[in-house]
């Protein structure tokens, strides 16, 4: 598909959105109209198969968490978002390259609650932060498994926080969804394109 390829030929030297100028967004945007004017799934949020599962982040306007790359002697890793609709749960992952042993992680813990076919309520709920070896961060789904089966990590791996789900609360609209590339776009503006791992 054409839209599609210009899109992630215009995304591709951007690194996620870190290097893009206020030209480049307006260019990325405009591209993510075109192919969200294609979308061949009307009904994300129906299309389980296709939605649910892990994303990596190729592009953002979220200074968020571009932001995480602003950390000294690091930088940003791969960032994943990934979906469990069955459980109504989305789980955000920035992985922080550094030093050795001393690369980091970030990952935030939502619940998901559908209000249309495309869109859903995103309520935050936890917050773990801390180094990759104490977290015994492998992979996202070894981490999530950690998170589902331990309420609470130790201080010694790393902290993990309880988020105000009220306060902590936004959404989330799906307007591109093909068997490996999504666009979304949040109630901050923000526009994130992402590839199905």
């Amino acid at each position: 598909m054409l839209g599609k390829t210009e899109l992630l030929e215009i995304i591709a030297p951007l690194n996620r959105g870190i290097l893009a100028t206020t030209a480049d967004r307006l260019t990325v945007d405009a591209a993510a109209v075109r192919l969200e004017e294609r979308n061949p799934t009307p009904n994300p949020l129906s299309a389980t198969d296709r939605l649910g599962g892990n994303w990596r982040l190729l592009y953002t306007t979220s200074r968020e968490l571009l932001n995480i790359d602003r950390f000294p002697l690091a930088s940003l890793g791969p960032i994943y978002q990934c979906i469990r609709l069955k459980d109504n749960r989305i789980y955000n992952l920035a992985e922080v390259v550094g030093p050795p042993l001393l690369s980091g992680l970030v990952t935030v813990a939502a619940r998901l609650e559908p209000v249309s076919d495309r869109r859903v309520n995103v309520r935050f709920e936890r917050g773990v932060f801390g180094l990759q070896k104490l977290l015994t961060y492998q992979s996202p789904n070894q981490f999530i498994s950690v998170l589902e089966t331990t309420p609470h990590l130790s201080l010694l791996k790393g902290i993990d926080f309880t988020l105000n789900a009220e306060r902590q609360a936004g959404w989330l609209e799906v307007t591109y969804l093909d068997d490996d590339l999504r666009i979304g776009r949040g109630n901050q503006g923000n526009l994130f394109v992402l590839a199905k791992e």
